[in-house]
C-alpha cells in the first residue's frame, strides 16, 4: 500500500498536535496552537467544549495541571481521507501503563490547518 501526500500530511498533523498537548511552555504551546489549528478552531470532548486558540491552549494546561508529569503518545497509524483523520491515544507516565487512553477525529481547511477536534475517551482513572 502507497502512502498518499494527505495521509502523509495527516501523520505530521497527528505528530505536532501531540506535541501541542505535551508542550508544558505556555509559549511553545501556543506557539504549536497557532501552527496547527485555526484561529476559530473547536475543541470538543466529554469533559469540555471550545472555540478559539486561546482557548485550546488554556484547555491543554488545564489538562497537565490535572495529570501532572503525564505525556501523551500517539498509538497506531493516523487513518485519513479527505480533510479528515483520526488518531488514538495514551496519556500517562513513563514507564508504567497509561491510565488514560481516547481517540481523536480532526477535520482540516484548505490551508490544512486544523478546524475541529471532537476527542473521544475510552479509558479515564476510576
Amino acid at each position: 500500500m502507497t502512502t498518499s501526500p494527505a495521509t502523509t500530511t495527516f501523520d505530521q498533523i497527528a505528530t505536532t498536535y501531540i506535541a501541542m498537548w505535551n508542550a508544558s511552555d505556555p509559549q511553545e504551546r501556543h506557539t504549536l496552537v497557532a501552527e496547527l489549528c485555526a484561529e476559530d478552531v473547536r475543541y470538543t470532548d466529554p469533559l469540555v467544549d471550545v472555540t478559539g486558540r486561546d482557548a485550546l491552549a488554556a484547555t491543554i494546561g488545564a489538562v497537565q495541571d490535572q495529570f501532572p508529569g503525564f505525556s501523551f503518545t500517539l498509538l497506531g497509524a493516523v487513518d485519513a481521507h479527505h480533510d479528515q483523520a483520526r488518531f488514538g491515544w495514551e496519556l500517562g507516565p513513563a514507564g508504567i501503563p497509561a491510565p488514560v487512553a481516547g481517540f481523536d477525529v480532526v477535520t482540516t481547511d484548505a490551508d490544512g490547518k486544523v478546524t475541529r477536534v471532537l476527542g473521544f475517551l475510552d479509558r479515564l482513572p476510576s
